[in-house]
């Protein structure tokens, strides 16, 4: 089987949720975290502002994997991003609101920071729904990663993206 045979398969392989589903899983997650920062106040001040990008860069994520000009190869590698959010069961649930979302969050900017290597800034802008520059943001969250998830989990995360 040739390569790109087998990015189509992979591609295949991993479903993308359809449209509504999708609205409707940002709408969760988006209404979850509103309602935990809610009643954490600013007990959760440092966390928020990146609980705050989860929501946004799952619908980046969708987005992607449903553009054309991305390539097979890197649809597989979203496909695992969205894979990991709507799994429930991960290295931080997500039976804590907000909180547990965090390493969803990790794991989709380290996708999203592979996909660079090959895919324009461009079309991830162009996707992109929350308020600062999508490079900025995938830069801050890299380098903030070690204060928000395990380091074993980030070294997971490293070594599965690294592929």
């Amino acid at each position: 089987m040739e390569n790109d045979d087998l990015n189509e398969a992979m591609t295949e392989a991993v479903a993308v949720p359809q449209r509504d589903r999708a609205e409707r899983f940002y709408d969760r997650i988006r209404g979850s975290i509103a309602k935990y920062m809610k009643k954490k106040g600013g007990k959760v001040e440092k966390s928020a502002e990146y609980m705050l990008l989860v929501p946004d860069v799952f619908n980046l994520l969708w987005r992607l994997a449903n553009d054309a000009r991305v390539s097979s190869k890197n649809k597989v590698l979203l496909g695992s991003g969205i894979a990991y959010y709507v799994f429930p069961l991960d290295f931080m649930p997500d039976v804590v609101p907000g909180i547990g979302f965090l390493d969803d969050l990790v794991f989709a900017v380290y996708v999203l920071n592979k996909m660079l290597a090959d895919t324009e800034a461009d079309v991830l802008r162009e996707h992109w729904a929350g308020e600062e520059d999508v490079l900025t943001m995938i830069r801050r969250v890299i380098g903030a990663a070690d204060t928000l998830v395990s380091k074993d989990f980030l070294g997971y995360v490293k070594k599965m993206v690294k592929r």
